[in-house]
């Protein structure tokens, strides 16, 4: 006779935070500003950080986490951790960012297919993908309206 397996439970737990200590997105440069606070100053020309902005439905934002720091051509981004974050903490959107060191704010080819591939999953999660920023020590670029 086999031997029984022990099957594990798995509960989900999160705790909302007060909205109205949360700060609210209302436009692009609330975000640039919200992602220019978490890239040390001293790095932003160095290595590639890439950031995703956890948001309710009326745009507070529930937390930013660091998916990625990488080296200056590139960081290696985990789609899984991205919508872990996103679905454990119930997030209605999210916001993408990353700086290039190089300063170039034009996406590359492989920022497009990375942000296509989030954009196909967010719709199969019901999660608005509403912005992908490239910042750099000399500005920003938003470039969601390609995708």
């Amino acid at each position: 006779m086999g031997k029984l397996i022990e099957i594990h439970e798995v509960e989900i737990v999160y705790k909302r935070p007060v909205l109205s200590l949360m700060k609210a997105v209302k436009c692009a440069e609330d975000i640039v500003e919200l992602f220019r606070g978490l890239i040390p100053e001293d790095k932003i020309d160095f290595k590639e950080f890439f950031l995703v902005a956890l948001l309710s439905r009326s745009n507070h934002v529930f937390g930013v986490s660091i998916i990625s720091i990488g080296a200056t051509d590139g960081a290696c981004v985990n789609i899984k951790e991205i919508f872990q974050l996103a679905i454990k903490t119930n997030s209605s959107s999210i916001i993408l960012c990353h700086n290039h060191p190089s300063g170039n704010l034009t996406p590359s080819a492989s920022d497009i297919k990375l942000t296509k591939k989030i954009k196909e999953v967010c719709g199969f999660c019901d999660i608005a993908l509403l912005d992908h920023v490239i910042i750099s020590s000399e500005g920003h670029n938003s470039f969601i309206d390609e995708i």
